[in-house]
């Protein structure tokens, strides 16, 4: 079964409580948040929900637990979980469940308490007969060993590393549900207490509570909504578990999810009005605008420089903030695709890119480890 650019739409996205939520709050009920306010965005009930995905850290089984919270049965489910790529992957599969009658009315939803209980108790690490005896500090170790080798073999510098968590913050400044509310230099970036070389604490993503929903019908449904984002291209792959197994660390999945998008949609990189890229560390962006083809392999520190991903720049990246400034709960892509959906509906006040007819969401699981990309637009294609 191929899928068909444009098939669906997404009718509803919204975030829950972010940043430190209540105590006794679980990421059930963050998620139960993100659904109830994500159907209430599209204007339909609960009882119309037979389809629900999620993924999640803290529960072994999270859709049967959200679904008993939220008192359905939905005639499908998918609790497929390769980390922060996961909502991305989600889309994909609702994609074909819709097109195939297993579902009509598609919900994908997240939530974490890392925050709360720490990032150690909700995202505990497997042991790695090939790495955890060398005592990483994982996962920032690993990524700081992707832009070590991006430094060594193409040159680029701490300074381009410091542009993408200064060019995060100034859109945060931007957005009111930010974490982060005080501008940020380059000079404090250097300057930051270093967390694992060439990696200072504001090169690495925020760690908070948060969670949201999307809400996905057939694009027959959808003409009949308030503003319908459509889905037009997607792609996804995996290329190892560990960062020690990384075929190469200056090269991701996203080289080849990017593509498959892309080439589904009818696009390319230069059709794209924003790029909502998993920020969980600054050499992240940089790998990830190279893979996807906003520039060539090697030139990602010299594209970013300059505020050119920042507001006002050539190209407009992680307008909400990003996970370096905005929120990171755990599992990071849902968030990615809410603002991507809010881009291209026009809705984000300061912030919005004007005339928003494009907007990639790039996800990312484990060590650079799982990639997928999804390509939404203002009309199916």
């Amino acid at each position: 079964m191929s899928l068909t650019p444009g098939s669906i739409a997404i009718v509803g996205a919204a975030e829950s409580e972010l940043g430190l939520v209540a105590p006794g709050t679980t990421p059930t009920d963050l998620m139960a948040q993100g659904v109830m306010r994500a159907l209430a965005d599209c204007g339909l009930s609960l009882t119309e929900v037979d389809g629900l995905f999620t993924a999640n850290t803290q529960q072994r089984f999270a859709t049967l637990v959200l679904a008993e919270y939220l008192g359905i049965t939905p005639r499908y489910q998918d609790n497929t979980q390769i980390g922060g790529s996961s909502f991305m992957s989600h889309i994909t599969h609702a994609m074909g469940a819709i097109e195939a009658g297993l579902c009509e009315v598609a919900v994908i939803a997240y939530g974490s308490t890392q925050r709360s209980v720490s990032r150690a108790a909700a995202s505990p690490r497997e042991y790695n007969p090939y790495e955890t005896p060398y005592k990483p500090f994982l996962p920032t170790s690993a990524y700081a060993m992707a832009a070590a080798r991006h430094m060594h073999q193409y040159g680029t510098t701490r300074e381009h590393l410091a542009e993408v968590a200064v060019a995060a913050r100034q859109w945060a400044l931007m957005n009111p549900k930010a974490w982060e509310k005080k501008p940020l230099t380059i000079a404090e970036v250097l300057g930051a207490r270093m967390v694992s070389s060439p990696l200072t604490v504001r090169d690495c993503c925020l760690v908070t509570d948060g969670g949201g929903a999307l809400v996905l019908v057939s694009a027959a449904r959808a003409r009949q909504m308030k503003k319908p984002v459509y889905v037009l291209g997607v792609g996804e792959t995996l290329s190892h578990a560990s960062i020690s197994s990384m075929p190469d660390l200056t090269v991701t999945g996203a080289a080849r999810s990017g593509p498959q998008a892309f080439a589904m949609a009818g696009l390319t990189p230069a059709d794209v009005d924003v790029a909502m890229v998993y920020d969980a560390f600054t050499i992240n962006t940089i790998l990830f605008l190279e893979d996807l083809g906003f520039c060539a392999k090697g030139e990602g520190g010299a594209f970013v420089s300059g505020g050119a991903i920042a507001p006002g720049g050539r190209l407009a990246v992680n307008t909400n903030g990003g996970g370096l400034s905005y929120c990171h709960p755990g599992m990071y892509g849902l968030l990615l695709l809410i603002e991507a959906v809010r881009q291209v509906r026009g809705e984000c006040g300061a912030r919005q890119v004007p005339s928003c007819e494009i907007a990639l969401a790039h996800g990312n699981g484990g060590v650079l480890s799982s990639q997928a990309t999804v390509l939404l637009g203002s009309a199916p294609r």
